[in-house]
């Protein structure tokens, strides 16, 4: 029984410690979006973090989703969620949702 309660506590901890960016993309989404970026398609998720999460002041950024051919940075001030939508191959930011 103890060990059953150490290993649930265990496998919780590691869930809650994974990276918002690790828990973001689906394994396809993940395979697409490193093929795209090594063709010169779009640009990397860390360069386009870079570029827009200084851009967003006093907001705190909470992690990235892939959308087709663009990324959704989520980030939060003041309990609302505001998304960025940034289009991947340029970096440009495209739009903006919850302001």
């Amino acid at each position: 029984m103890r060990i059953s309660i150490a290993l649930t506590a265990l496998v919780g901890a590691f869930a809650i410690a994974t990276p918002a960016s690790a828990q973001s993309f689906a394994p396809q989404e993940a395979d697409r979006a490193f093929e795209a970026r090594e063709q010169g398609k779009s640009l990397s998720l860390p360069e386009v973090e870079r570029r827009v999460v200084p851009r967003m002041r006093g907001y705190d950024y909470l992690g990235p989703e892939k959308r087709g051919d663009n990324y959704r940075l989520k980030f939060k001030k003041d309990g609302r969620i505001v998304w960025v939508d940034v289009e991947a191959r340029s970096g440009r930011i495209i739009g903006r949702h919850g302001f």
